[in-house]
């Protein structure tokens, strides 16, 4: 198993996790220009974050992507685990795990990060203990958005 950060040359694959991502999770069908775009834009950007992905048996098994927030209240970066996936045949292997511990030693070496956070479907409770089982716990915050009324990213 080789963990490594993502390569322009994985952008169709990462684009195509996460199309599966959202319509098992929400039933929802993305845009693949404007999530291929997406993806595209994270990898040569780094200053917005970056994705990991995990090479086995000769192929891309599973990613997440790390976003960045800045606390004031502490003083520090938390990095937002988000766009998680890991291929069905896959899964329940500990693939999750492994990234995550990846995203743990990167951090150990950025002295501003202070914690993790992601964020879960209500409904999704194999990933909510996935969660729980690695040490993060439900915090008492509900996420609210308000998106440009323009913005079409899924059909």
């Amino acid at each position: 198993m080789i963990i490594r950060q993502a390569l322009p040359q994985d952008t169709a694959e990462l684009t195509e996790f996460n199309i599966s991502m959202a319509r098992e999770t929400e039933g929802m069908e993305l845009i693949p220009e404007v999530i291929g775009a997406g993806v595209k834009a994270m990898i040569e950007n780094p200053r917005m974050g970056f994705y990991l992905v995990v090479e086995l048996d000769n192929g891309i098994q599973a990613s997440l992507m790390v976003t960045t927030e800045w606390s004031d209240w502490r003083n520090g970066m938390f990095w937002w685990i988000q766009s998680v996936y890991v291929r069905p045949s896959y899964r329940r292997q500990g693939l999750y795990r492994e990234l995550y511990e990846r995203v743990k030693e990167l951090a150990e070496q950025e002295p501003a990060v202070c914690g993790f956070r992601l964020y879960v479907e209500r409904d999704n409770r194999k990933a909510q203990k996935t969660y729980e089982s690695l040490g993060m716990i439900e915090t008492e915050y509900r996420l609210f958005e308000e998106l440009v009324p323009s913005l079409k990213y899924r059909k």
